[in-house]
């Protein structure tokens, strides 16, 4: 899972050999107990790496100290990755799922680690020309087209949405949770939400969406990286509308020829040369599902105000010091940058 772990922070800590315990009585581990590291990138559930001798696994918790269950339903996210993976190859292997409590103070989830290279935020990883990196660029679109794809009856996940209207409600939800999550620092929104309200389509169709597709949650092949072999980090998925999903997704694409202020809060490496542009996408995109994207500058927009909700959502925690974490500090100048963003579009629609 890439290099960026480290030691676990005291106030992240576990009682390892709790986990060791619990994990024995549930599967085959060689001697000894695990090496422990924190991956730092994320801004949600924590990841550590358990690294046995010549073996890895993934745990996965919710942060310290949240209530919420709801916000992050570590049996959930088991789940939905349990039932993708004999439909959808890119899932990595689900291991065991604890909720029990007293085992470490909160719900987790352990699965096996999938080997590779996963893109940092300024640089894929791997050595590719720009002609490879293009053809990366293409293979992430097939991935997403081929989880759009899916049956989700087939996955048994097909009580996991609530049905027609997921666009309308993804509009209203949104739209209140950033009134909820306003500080004085961030502009109001409201043209961009009644926009939203007023140019909103129907549903395309109802597919199993992963809600956060990302250069950074992809791990691409040891042996081969124009390749993808693991898609990371469902907590957010769910049934829905594919388009809105590609939308979600193409909010962080930040490209090469952007201006230098969305550059500055890029979060993946969609700049580096060769890489396909939005507009690409969204053709390829077409041309792979066979849906058609007329009406594309609401999904757009919907993306960016998304990201938007997200980044206050977690400067609003930081506002109020129920975190400390530094990096949460500047949130507030992304959600300003993305509002100007969508006026621009909508103006342009």
């Amino acid at each position: 899972m890439g290099d960026a772990a480290r030691a676990v922070r005291d106030e992240d800590a576990f009682d390892v050999p709790a986990v060791d315990a619990w994990l024995r009585r549930r599967t085959e581990l060689p001697d000894g107990l695990p090496e422990v590291k924190q991956f730092t990138s994320g801004a949600s559930n924590l990841t550590y790496l358990l690294s046995y001798p010549g073996y890895d696994l993934i745990l996965r918790r919710p942060p310290a100290g949240t209530k919420a269950k709801s916000a992050h339903d570590m049996g959930r996210e088991y789940r939905i990755q349990a039932g993708l993976k004999p439909v959808f190859r890119y899932v990595p292997e689900m291991v065991a799922h604890c909720n029990d409590d007293s085992v470490i103070g909160s719900e987790f989830y352990v699965m096996e680690r999938v080997a590779g290279t996963i893109p940092g935020h300024h640089k894929l990883g791997v050595d590719l020309t720009p002609d490879q990196t293009r053809q990366l660029g293409f293979t992430l679109i097939d991935t997403l087209a081929e989880l759009h794809a899916v049956d989700p009856e087939a996955a048994g996940l097909s009580d996991l949405g609530r049905g027609a209207g997921y666009v309308e409600r993804q509009v209203t939800g949104w739209s209140d949770r950033y009134r909820k999550a306003k500080t004085w620092n961030v502009p109001s929104y409201e043209r961009v939400m009644a926009w939203l309200a007023a140019n909103q389509p129907a549903d395309v169709r109802t597919c199993v969406i992963h809600n956060d597709f990302r250069l950074d949650n992809v791990v691409l092949a040891p042996d081969d990286p124009l390749h993808v072999v693991g898609v990371l980090d469902w907590e957010l998925a769910t049934l829905g509308d594919p388009l809105m999903d590609l939308g979600s997704a193409l909010a962080y694409w930040v490209q090469a020829d952007d201006d230098w202020a969305f550059r500055r809060f890029r979060l993946q490496p969609s700049d580096v040369p060769g890489m396909l542009t939005r507009e690409e996408i969204v053709e390829y995109y077409a041309k792979r599902s066979g849906l058609v994207a007329d009406n594309w500058a609401f999904y757009e927009v919907f993306g960016l105000f998304r990201l938007a909700v997200i980044a206050q959502q977690i400067y609003y925690r930081y506002h109020h010091k129920q975190t400390r974490n530094p990096r949460f500090k500047n949130f507030w100048l992304p959600v300003n940058l993305l509002e100007r963003r969508c006026r621009r579009i909508i103006r342009q629609a």
